[in-house]
């Protein structure tokens, strides 16, 4: 007997086109708005989801917001491509932290680090483009470069190596198609930190290659111990033609809320994605990037403030983490994830449930001791789970004290 063929499906019968249907819900904001219903529901929830700092946006950049406000100049339409001061403001804080040097053409103001980095995809990949992305990975990569028609190519690190991908990695994954190197440093979700002569190595391995480089530096004033930061650019210049740097002022200044990002790069690509913003969301909020001017031309004490209570947390969290048998947590030296294997957990029984994958054991952990984490799966590599230690001491003391008494129960 033959089976059925399916019925081709017109056109007007597709509800969500396919290119839109393919696209995964952000699991950090599904995992981070599903806490917030539960505690909205009454019940203890403690979130390790979200990757955002706990603290308020400063109170001289929320000033300078309002005092935009009442502004009639802000109450227009401004270019596309972020107001002049900004991008100048943004040029000259680059060349202040990294030792980068570029102009304010060469800059583009966007709505969040996630706009910028579609953007930057969008203005360089064609379709069929391999982009290599090493993961673990934040789970917004991805999907940006298959809206923007790229293939992901993964290549994985683990706790072995501190989740640094190596350049024979990198190699082994190049093909004909290949066009773009991801890199990250600080990364999220492992907090991992390449060290000058590592990223030396895959700069001029790209370089010789002739890839383009597309760099996320928006951890760049999150890392701790020994670890520093490195702008991939400044450490291989001759990459500069063909590298796009995105950053933003979520992370530093404690400002996901306020939506400003930028990407820097060569300026006919940062011309073709302003002219995709110019179609997409035009200018972003001037009050927004009023608050953001204020945030880059101003001095690093606040982030200097959180980076302490970070580190603080980073070394508790890994401390306790460590304590649970079926655990292996490295440090993290960047950002403020911690990116435990929990490999050794699965399969065991918990309550009565023997969890396969992390999926699974998140769901256990989310109904048995309301703490919420997120799986692996969310950022390639299974076995995983990622906690933000961006939330209040006793808070994050509190939620892995649970963790530690619900998986210490854990038996063959």
């Amino acid at each position: 007997m033959t089976a059925a063929t399916p019925p081709v499906q017109s056109p007007t019968d597709r509800r969500v086109s396919a290119r839109i249907g393919s696209i995964s819900e952000s699991a950090t904001l599904a995992v981070d708005a599903k806490a917030k219903a539960l505690k909205a529901a009454g019940r203890p929830v403690i979130g390790f989801g979200a990757g955002e700092p706990d603290f308020a946006t400063p109170d001289y950049i929320v000033d300078a917001a309002a005092a935009a406000c009442h502004d009639p100049k802000y109450h227009r339409y401004t270019p596309a491509g972020g107001l002049p001061e900004l991008k100048a403001a943004i040029a000259a804080k680059t060349l202040r932290d990294s030792g980068y040097e570029v102009e304010a053409a060469q800059v583009l103001v966007t709505n969040g680090g996630k706009q910028a980095i579609y953007e930057a995809f969008a203005a360089i990949l064609d379709p069929g483009d391999e982009v290599i992305v090493p993961a673990p990975y934040w789970t917004t990569y991805p999907e940006s470069i298959r809206l923007a028609g790229g293939v992901p190519v993964e290549v994985v690190a683990d706790e072995t190596t501190g989740y640094r991908v190596s350049v024979e990695q990198l190699e082994a994954a190049r093909t004909k198609n290949t066009k773009v190197l991801l890199f990250v440093s600080p990364s999220n979700p492992t907090g991992a930190v390449y060290s000058r002569e590592q990223i030396e190595a895959i700069g001029r391995w790209a370089a010789d290659n002739g890839l383009w480089v597309l760099t996320d530096e928006i951890y760049e004033h999150l890392v701790y111990g020994d670890a520093a930061f490195h702008s991939l650019p400044v450490v291989v210049p001759e990459l500069r033609d063909k590298c796009i740097v995105v950053n933003g002022v979520a992370k530093t200044y404690a400002m996901t809320g306020w939506r400003v990002g930028w990407v820097i790069g060569p300026k006919d690509v940062i011309k073709a994605a302003t002219n995709l913003q110019s179609h997409a969301t035009s200018n972003v909020s001037n009050v927004a990037q009023v608050a953001a001017l204020t945030a880059v031309a101003g001095g690093l004490d606040a982030v200097a403030a959180m980076r302490e209570a970070f580190d603080r947390r980073r070394r508790t969290i890994v401390r306790m983490l460590n304590e649970i048998d079926g655990v292996e947590c490295p440090e993290p030296e960047g950002a403020f994830y911690a990116y435990p294997s929990v490999k050794g957990l699965l399969g065991r029984e918990i309550r009565g449930k023997r969890p396969r994958t992390t999926v699974e054991l998140a769901e256990i952990i989310l109904e048995e001791a309301e703490v919420a984490v997120v799986p692996g799966e969310a950022f390639g590599t299974p076995g995983y789970l990622r906690l933000s230690y961006a939330l209040g001491d006793e808070d994050l003391v509190e939620g892995v004290s649970r963790l530690q008494k619900l998986l210490g129960e854990a038996s063959a």
